[in-house]
């Protein structure tokens, strides 16, 4: 099989219209692509280094950290190409309906050496829908009255 050059791959990454993000064990982020940037709000430099926690809503933080440190420690996930949906935060504190995969990346010795998630906004998508639900909603609540 063809490999990709490592200036390809870095190339793609940098291209790709979704985010690209990696985080350590700890869950500090390594990785962190211009689409990242655009749906999020923090610039490479203000997201490197820093938690999860930059992007994760306050009320899941718990939750998602204890997922998190359970991956890390069996470096197994049951959710390797399940697409997850989940609310996220942007930098000036406004929702964000993302859609996301997950990739365990693995040092030489097996252990698991980061996290890797390919990041999709579907805020948008998201609205509509909710806006679709309500009006279905009012138009029931029509039907039983008449």
């Amino acid at each position: 099989m063809a490999r990709l050059r490592h200036e390809a791959c870095e190339a793609l990454i940098l291209a790709a219209g979704d985010a690209v993000i990696a985080a350590a064990p700890d869950g500090s982020i390594l990785l962190w692509n211009p689409a990242a940037a655009r749906i999020f709000g923090y610039t490479e430099e203000e997201a490197l280094g820093r938690s999860l926690d930059l992007i994760v809503p306050g009320r899941f933080r718990e939750r998602h950290w204890e997922g998190y440190r359970r991956v890390m420690r069996t470096g197994a996930t049951r959710y390797g190409t399940q697409v997850l949906r989940v609310p996220a935060q942007h930098k000036d504190g406004h929702r964000v309906s993302i859609a996301f995969t997950v990739a365990l990346l693995f040092a030489p010795s097996g252990e698991v050496e980061s996290i890797a998630a390919i990041v999709r906004d579907e805020t948008e998508r998201w609205q509509e829908e909710r806006a679709l639900r309500d009006r279905v909603a009012e138009l029931e609540a029509l039907a039983d009255e008449g």
